[in-house]
């Protein structure tokens, strides 16, 4: 439905803009269950295109999908101390069934390491049967307490991927692999630009050796973990007597890793492209990539041909593997419908009234306005068809070019006071580049008076060219560069 309500500007209440813009470009709206969403048709094409793509990418590198239970023993959860004990808060706990009190209570599962390695130990006997590389597509439940659409709710949507190998060197190698393809990812579609790094012992998931994640820098410079991969060593393989005859006739445990990206990524894309309009969809995700609206009077002589020469267009754009949709919709106005599709946030919107029509022309008019050009253009129809494609193109190279300019802003590198980092974080927000000592009393400290954490220890491509020498509590010599920020 068309809403030509204003938003609440981003620079006077960013929070109260992103609830709006969700809700009002009709991406999700809130359920009945607290803290649960309805993934709207729009948000849900986005959150498709999302999967297709990724999805592509893990076969490609050998991996193969499968699909396990939704209810998990509590005894299996209880056998990682470490993962129940990370959980425990988050667990929703079914207690009754059938009627009757169950003798072990079921958690709906907050992640599934825990029912996968139990599977994989039944599956696996043999080096022959490593690698073992699955990905599953699911829900999963954590009771949050401070929910937010898309960013933090207690059910959402997501892939994890599980992997059993023969050695750690292979593990480790799957788990890098997979933050490259996440960021790759993060980058080349969703056009938001990640930093990527290991996490602190801190920050870590429960259960892992060793964290990895893909931080990105919103709108609001508050960063977003969108998404993360696990070396988790033997953790699970020995709680789940997950063994394996080597080469030399050794029965050994095997090396896991784990990692995965949710719905949550729909709020990172809203939150680094949207603007006062509403959200800005990047045109390799976009459910409709072109919209076109034909501008009829009722009763005009000349409205059967518009919206003919309409369905012309489209069919020439769909041959081209463009994705576009035509509005006949003939109960709202054409500025009701460009309010809605400026709001649902797609790229390009062709308009094609009489006078366009004599003319052979088409209003050309993309959601954002390019570097170099008018947002707005009358052109020939056949240049329009014929170039859009480059244009959405270009369009995605934009956006991401616009996304890592904003992020170089925001980013303090060669932070040596304490006092200066507050002041950042108090003022601007941003990541802020600093050393370390390695103490996480630091990281307690900057929680308690600045709620901000280590985001990541960088990956060398984004550590500062001259890295500070002290720790930023001025007390010690720094270990390793990292990087702070708040976080949603």
């Amino acid at each position: 439905m068309a809403d030509d309500r204003k938003l609440t500007p981003r620079g006077e209440d960013f929070a109260a803009w992103y609830n709006e813009v969700v809700l009002r470009s009709e991406l999700a709206d809130y359920s009945p269950v607290r803290g649960s969403m309805v993934i709207r048709p729009w948000g849900y094409g986005i959150w498709e295109n999302m999967q297709a793509a990724l999805d592509r990418r893990f076969k490609d590198t050998g991996h193969e999908n499968a699909y396990f239970p939704l209810l998990i023993p509590m005894s299996f959860i209880e056998k990682e101390k470490a993962h129940v004990e990370g959980f425990k808060p988050e667990l929703a706990v079914v207690t009754h069934a059938g009627g009757k009190e169950l003798e072990e209570p079921l958690v709906v599962r907050p992640t599934s390491e825990t029912i996968v390695y139990h599977m994989f130990s039944k599956w696996v006997q043999s080096y022959r049967d490593l690698p073992l590389l699955i990905n599953q597509w699911a829900n999963v439940m954590r009771w949050e307490l401070r929910t937010r659409l898309f960013l933090r709710t207690a059910e959402f949507l997501w892939q994890e991927g599980h992997t059993a190998h023969a050695t750690p060197e292979e593990a480790e190698q799957e788990t890098r692999l997979i933050l490259g393809l996440y960021r790759e990812f993060m980058e080349r579609w969703i056009a938001m630009p990640v930093v990527t790094g290991m996490k602190t012992e801190s920050e870590k998931f429960a259960g892992a050796v060793r964290s990895y994640s893909c931080e990105a820098l919103m709108q609001d410079n508050r960063a977003l973990q969108a998404g993360t991969s696990h070396f988790l060593g033997q953790n699970f393989s020995k709680q789940f007597e997950l063994k394996f005859q080597s080469v030399d006739g050794k029965e050994e445990y095997a090396w896991n890793t784990s990692w995965g990206v949710s719905t949550r990524m729909v709020g990172g894309m809203v939150m680094t492209h949207g603007d006062d309009q509403g959200i800005v969809v990047p045109p390799r995700l976009a459910p409709v990539q072109v919209v076109i609206v034909p501008i009829v009077k009722s009763g005009d002589a000349k409205a059967p041909a518009i919206h003919q020469k309409a369905d012309e267009l489209a069919g020439m754009l769909i041959a081209q593997h463009v994705r576009v949709r035509v509005d006949h919709r003939d109960h709202l106005s054409p500025g009701a419908k460009f309010y809605e599709w400026e709001r649902k946030g797609v790229p390009f919107r062709l308009e094609l009234g009489p006078k366009d029509l004599d003319k052979e022309q088409v209003v050309v008019v993309r959601r954002v306005a390019p570097d170099d050009g008018p947002r707005k253009e009358f052109l020939p129809q056949s240049h329009a068809i014929t170039m859009l494609p480059d244009w959405l193109e270009e369009f995605q190279r934009e956006l991401l070019a616009r996304a890592i300019g904003r992020r170089e802003e925001n980013s303090f590198r060669g932070v040596t006071d304490w006092g200066e980092m507050k002041d950042i974080l108090d003022t601007k927000g941003g990541f802020v580049y600093t050393g370390w000592s390695g103490d996480p009393a630091v990281e307690q400290r900057a929680k308690e008076e600045m709620k901000a954490t280590i985001r990541v220890i960088p990956d060398e491509e984004f550590r500062s060219a001259s890295a500070p020498s002290r720790c930023i509590s001025g007390s010690g010599t720094s270990r390793m560069e990292v990087a702070w920020a708040r976080a949603y």
